[in-house]
């Protein structure tokens, strides 16, 4: 079986990258499977992939390339069929990438296409064709699009055989926003790999936090919920990572609040598992994770994760007491009670270490890949008794 993942840029960092870089590795022990990348922007991606894994592009804006697309005249025409949210004027998708879209979409003989954000979405439900599966996937949270995104992706879901989100919670929310669509509407959770570093000991006096310096990270609440572990607990410290717009605002924070010998700003690093593995406690106090990457990151070193219980990742990747511990979202003391708590006893901040780290398997990109294999099987089978072109309700 040959399997396409259509994703904008292949080329960056993100996590929707990261996740599909993952998943099509471990997909490539049993099919033939291609990353077709809408923009091609370096000589070679960022992120490993799988040498199984073929890259196809579309568009080639790579800087000083003679027979690239930069300077291309559909570049600057809006898409016709992306809403302008979604495109960023021109800049995500134009008329160019329409015209590209469509022709991949008609001549490739993939048995099945999966697009990975919303604009994706649109153009595989108004290019594809009926002779693959198509499936689309959501990596962020329904209701967190712009309504004319929403409209517009949920218009599309209709015309696809499928619709995954990367949480049980989030499918159901689609399914009970869209209970007549024939497309079969279900959560497969990312693939998140083991890491190859020894994992914690849980004996340092250190919690660790990481990922972009951004409003909905909150990390605004954890900088304040330190501020009362640092009284209870003066030996321990917190190491913030990442880069984003709020990093001159949060190191102000923690110099207002005397903090700056508490809590150590340390950037971006990559690979951040050798981090996570530095402590003995990871700490996660989003107001919504769609999924929850780090917490996975930070498990499968044998790092506890003690993370508000936001919509919809962390409840559904921690289970409370035995492998983490789950809090109000948006409560500062609810979140320094959790860390004093792991820091105060030693077993059980070894033992939720130790059932982390074996809970984090089954988000294993093979584990992840089964699921995959299992709708494709479905989606066939529900064709094979379906009228033809026409999908069945799920």
């Amino acid at each position: 079986m040959k399997i396409s993942f259509l994703l904008h840029n292949a080329y960056g960092i993100g996590g929707t990258i990261r996740s599909t870089f993952n998943v099509a590795g471990a997909l490539a022990a049993r099919h033939e499977v291609e990353i077709v990348t809408l923009t091609r922007t370096l000589d070679t991606p960022s992120l490993p992939l799988h040498p199984k894994v073929s890259i196809t592009p579309l568009i080639d804006l790579r800087s000083g390339v003679r027979s690239g697309d930069k300077g291309h005249p559909l570049l600057s025409q809006p898409s016709a069929h992306v809403p302008a949210a979604e495109a960023g004027g021109t800049k995500n998708f134009n008329a160019l990438t329409d015209q590209r879209l469509s022709a991949f979409l008609a001549a490739t003989d993939a048995e099945a296409v999966i697009a990975t954000r919303p604009g994706l979405v649109v153009c595989l439900a108004e290019f594809g064709q009926d002779r693959y599966l198509r499936i689309g996937q959501e990596h962020r949270l329904y209701r967190t699009h712009k309504p004319e995104i929403r409209t517009a992706c949920d218009t599309a879901i209709a015309r696809l055989d499928a619709f995954t989100s990367v949480s049980e919670a989030d499918a159901a929310t689609h399914r009970a926003e869209l209970p007549d669509v024939p497309a079969l509407l279900t959560a497969i959770p990312n693939g998140v790999p083991p890491t190859g570093v020894e994992p914690s000991d849980g004996r340092a006096k250190l919690v660790v936090a990481a990922g972009r310096l951004i409003p909905v990270k909150r990390y605004d609440l954890l900088i304040r919920a330190w501020a009362t572990v640092a009284a209870r607990h003066p030996d321990w410290a917190l190491r913030l990572y990442g880069r984003g717009p709020q990093q001159a605002a949060l190191r102000k924070q923690i110099d207002d609040l005397g903090l700056a010998d508490k809590i150590t700003m340390m950037g971006a690093h990559a690979p951040i598992e050798t981090e996570w593995a530095k402590g003995s406690i990871a700490a996660v106090t989003s107001r919504e994770e769609s999924f929850g990457m780090t917490i996975v990151e930070a498990m499968h070193c044998g790092v506890p994760v003690v993370a508000t219980d936001c919509p919809h990742g962390p409840g559904e990747i921690i289970t409370h007491g035995r492998d983490g511990l789950l809090v109000p979202v948006g409560d500062a003391d609810a979140i320094a009670a959790g860390l004093c708590k792991l820091i105060e006893d030693d077993e059980l901040r070894l033992s939720m270490g130790a059932a982390a780290r074996a809970s984090a398997e089954r988000y294993a990109p093979a584990r992840i890949a089964d699921h995959y294999q299992d709708l494709f099987d479905r989606l066939r089978q529900r064709r094979a008794t379906a009228p033809a072109g026409l999908p069945t309700p799920g």
